[in-house]
This record gives structure tokens, C-alpha cells and sequence, in this order.
């Protein structure tokens, strides 16, 4: 970095810009290998070009020398390289050994000069001229050394020079962000933004971050879901309404969470977890077209090593205390005693809190013997009501609440509910939820007087979705969490 530096202020007192505001480009590479890739081996041309691209490699030799320089990648464009090539009699003994001195990896040079063929067939341009366009200071990973995974993830800005893959997941995330909204906006459904500081946080049970609000001498949260702004906009008459926007819990890291992330929230006026859960698969569906062209996502891709996870078709439904009974060999339900749970749960290894009611038990033993076994996409249904605070209560299974969870590769992807209207009973969740967290409970949603006023004016019939972005992504590539956020929080580090 000392010699960078001492190359940089060099470049200065020479009277030569490291740092010119502009170059005179005429061709991106491209551009140059679309119009002159079909040149024979050892063709020349009269075509003079100006190009400009990140130094990658470079071979330094006597009368002659060669340099690959790759450009930027963009929604079609993939970093696309090209050969230089110096000579002696072409740029004159001053510039060549300027650019013996001056150029190392990373920098970003500027060539003019003929597009011709070398002699062993590869397109370049042979220079006339060379000017520097940015110096780096600091060196670049090599283009034929692995990076590690901690590499990768702290410096990705280098990750994307020198791995495809890196680049091809910040596509593929666009690409699936774009299908999201093309998707909602063919069913009828209206993008708003909602705030991401709030005074009380809700929408979900998670632990918030708390920030303070200098203006007020307030308090405040970052927002831990976007439903409850969502359904005051229902409220004030948008019949189907979606957000995607970032999020933060304060909770665990691991391979499938993160502190802040991504997430689609919809609304659908009219609608119940049944609507709701067919404008879920069509969102996941046209996102697998769009982004990677197929509806079969092979094990190795889904990162599970079980069967081929098929998008296509009609996706089952399940109980949850079906989907557990099966699992137990025996029958369970809402109603099943305490004791018999707990003997399932010390059956299977599970460690019981003794805070935890019975409802809890059922739903952590369902997470721990059928969770990984949903390879196939499958909407789990009617959870007890524990599980989901502001869902609707099932219309026939008294108990139960009509809600789903969508399970791919035998992970959570997404949630669904027959939304709660009611704003009485909404209170009385919300005041239990309360008491919860006045108890100790950091996960438990506070009362928001504000939201429960404008439920009572009055909100139709509705479903409403939840979808992890991320999760999406991970299913999509076989990624980790880390590896579909470009940039991920990390502990520091050197």
C-alpha cells in the first residue's frame, strides 16, 4: 500500500491526474467483443477504440506487454473482460515504461488504441495511447485464489471483481425483487413505504432495537414487521396492499437469520388464508422463472441432500397437530393434556421451559420432528392460537386460528393468515401480549392504541401474507443467509 501511494503522489508531480474526473470512452468491452469477436487469428483492423476497464491481470515483459482489464456488471451485462496489449513501437519507450512503473492490479486504466487478434487469438486492443483512471491503494484478492467465506462476506466489494458468483446472486436477488413487484402489481395490489422508526413495536413476537428520537426526547424501536401500518392503509380503503422493506429483530445469527433482512408483507381485501396462501405460491413461482428458469430446484441447489423440490403443481395442505400426530404415531391435538406433551417432549430429547403452556410444547415438538421432513412445499395450517396473535380464530375448529406457515426444503418460508378485524378481540390479544411483556417477555408485542383505533372504524374481510425475501433467495440458490445479503452484518472485525 506504502508503494501505491508513493506510484499515486509520483503521478501528481508529474503533472498526471490518478484520479481524472473523466476519460474519453468510446466502446464499453463489450461492446468491443460483440462487433469484433468473429476476427481471425492474427487479424488486424484500422478500428480505434477507447476503452476502460479494472486491471485484473497483467504480464510485463520487454517490448511488449499485456493486460486483461474487466468493466462493471449491471442487470444484463456480466463483467466482461478484454486483452491490451503494449508495444514499444505503438505507445513509444516514455509511455510504456510509465506503465511498467505506474499500473498495478486494481487500477483502472484507460486504453486507446486498434482492435486487432493476437497471434494466438485473442481479441485485444493494441494501444496508442494509456492514461490512468483510478489508482487503487489497496490490493485486490487474486483472480485464481479462493476467498474465504469471512473474506467474501467483509469484503464483498471484492467478492464481486473476482467471483462470478458474487455477481450472479446480486442479479438473481434483483431479479426476484422485480418479479415480487411485477407479480402483486398484475393482481391488483398497491407498493406503499411505512415507517421504519416506531413509537410501539408489533406486528410480530421478536425483540426490537431500541433507538431514541432526539427531537422528542422519545423512545423509540426499529420496526420488527410491517403488517400493523399495512392494515391501517386497509382501513383508509386500499383494497390490496403490499411493502417490501427492511426489517430488524435483535435476536440470533445463524445460516437462515438475520438482524435486519428483507420482507414482503400483503394485504388482500375480500380475502382469507386460502387467497392469500394462491397469491404466495404465484409470487415464488414466477420469482423461480424469473430468476433462475425452472421450477425444479435440484438438492445440491437447495442445499438440503434430499429429493428435488418440485414448484409446479398444487401444494398441500396439513394440520399442524396432523402433521405432529403423524410424526408421534398417536393422535394430539389442542386439547391434549399437559403431561402426555411432556412425555413426547422427554420421548424426543426436547427440553421443556416450564414457562411454556401446553400450546407451546405442541408447537416446539412440531418443529422438531416435522419441520425437516417438509421437503415439497406444503402450507401447514390451523396453529393453536398462541402461535399467531393476530390472526382470525378458525371459523370451525374452536381453538385454532386460521393461519399457515409455508414450508420449502424443510425450512419456514413464509406465513399466511384469515386476517383478525375484530377489534375487541384484537385488544384482548394485544393486552395479553402486554402483560407478557410487562412479565419479562422481550418478545411480546406492546399495546398500540393507535392501531387498535383505527381498526375500529373498520376493515373488510381480508388475507394477508408474510414473505422472507431472504429465505426466498436462499431457496432459489442455495445459499446461506449470508450469501443473499450483499452486505450482511458482521461482528467487527480486522
Amino acid at each position: 500500500m506504502q508503494v501505491r501511494r508513493e506510484k499515486r503522489a509520483k503521478l501528481l508531480a508529474d503533472g498526471r491526474q490518478p484520479y481524472p474526473v473523466e476519460v474519453p470512452r468510446t466502446h464499453t468491452l463489450a461492446e468491443v467483443r460483440d462487433k469484433w469477436g468473429s476476427l481471425e487469428t492474427g487479424q488486424e483492423t484500422d478500428d480505434v477504440v477507447g476503452v476502460a476497464g479494472r486491471v485484473v491481470f497483467v504480464r510485463n515483459t520487454g517490448k511488449l506487454c499485456f493486460a486483461t482489464v474487466q468493466e462493471g456488471f449491471g442487470l444484463t451485462a456480466d463483467g466482461a473482460r478484454l486483452q491490451l496489449m503494449l508495444s514499444l513501437a505503438e505507445v513509444g519507450e516514455e509511455s510504456l515504461a510509465a506503465w511498467k512503473s505506474d499500473v498495478d492490479l486494481g487500477d483502472h486504466v484507460f486504453v486507446e488504441g486498434r482492435v486487432i487478434s493476437s497471434r494466438r487469438g485473442e481479441l485485444s486492443v493494441m494501444a496508442t495511447s494509456w492514461q490512468m483512471a483510478a489508482k487503487a491503494l489497496r490490493p485486490l484478492p487474486t483472480l485464481h485464489n479462493e476467498l474465504s467465506e469471512e473474506t467474501r462476506v467483509r469484503q464483498r466489494h471484492a467478492d464481486m471483481v473476482v467471483r462470478d458468483e458474487a455477481r450472479e446472486m446480486v442479479r438473481i436477488r434483483a431479479a426476484v425483487t422485480r418479479s415480487v413487484r411485477e407479480t402483486l402489481h398484475g393482481e391488483g395490489f398497491l407498493e406503499i413505504e411505512t415507517p421504519v422508526l416506531q413509537l410501539v413495536h408489533g406486528g410480530a413476537t421478536a425483540r426490537p432495537f431500541r433507538t431514541h428520537l432526539n427531537a422528542f426526547d422519545q423512545d423509540m424501536t426499529l420496526r420488527i414487521a410491517l403488517e400493523l401500518f399495512l392494515k391501517r392503509a386497509m382501513v383508509g380503503g386500499i383494497d390490496r396492499v403490499y411493502e417490501m422493506g427492511r426489517i430488524f429483530r435483535n435476536e440470533g445469527l445463524d445460516s437462515s437469520h438475520s438482524a435486519e433482512f428483507t420482507m414482503l408483507e400483503a394485504y388482500q381485501a375480500w380475502g382469507d388464508q386460502r387467497t392469500i396462501a394462491a397469491v404466495t405460491q404465484q409470487v415464488i413461482v414466477d420469482a423461480a422463472d424469473t430468476a433462475i428458469g425452472t421450477r425444479q430446484i435440484e438438492p445440491a441447489q437447495a442445499g438440503d441432500g434430499r429429493e428435488t423440490i418440485d414448484l409446479d403443481g398444487e401444494w398441500p395442505w396439513i394440520g399442524m397437530y396432523e402433521a405432529l400426530s403423524h410424526e408421534l404415531g398417536e393422535e394430539v391435538g389442542v386439547d391434549t393434556p399437559r403431561d402426555r406433551l411432556t412425555a413426547y417432549a422427554e420421548q424426543h430429547e426436547l427440553e421443556v421451559d416450564p414457562a411454556w403452556v401446553d400450546q407451546k410444547i405442541a408447537i416446539e415438538l412440531f418443529e422438531l420432528l416435522a419441520e425437516p421432513k417438509l421437503v415439497q412445499p406444503t402450507f401447514v395450517c390451523d396453529y393453536p392460537e398462541i402461535a399467531q396473535p393476530l390472526a382470525r380464530p378458525h371459523r370451525s375448529k374452536p381453538g385454532l386460528v386460521e393461519a399457515w406457515d409455508l414450508f420449502i426444503g424443510g425450512v419456514e418460508r413464509g406465513t399466511g393468515f384469515s386476517e383478525l378485524i375484530d377489534p375487541v378481540i384484537q385488544r384482548e390479544r394485544l393486552v395479553a401480549q402486554s402483560k407478557a411483556a410487562a412479565a419479562g417477555d422481550e418478545e411480546a408485542m406492546q399495546l398500540d392504541e393507535d392501531f387498535l383505533a383505527a381498526l375500529e372504524f373498520g376493515v373488510p374481510p381480508m388475507g394477508g401474507l408474510g414473505l422472507g425475501i431472504d429465505r426466498l433467495l436462499m431457496l432459489l440458490t442455495g445459499a446461506g443467509i449470508r450469501e443473499t445479503i450483499l452486505f450482511p452484518l458482521l461482528k467487527p472485525g480486522s
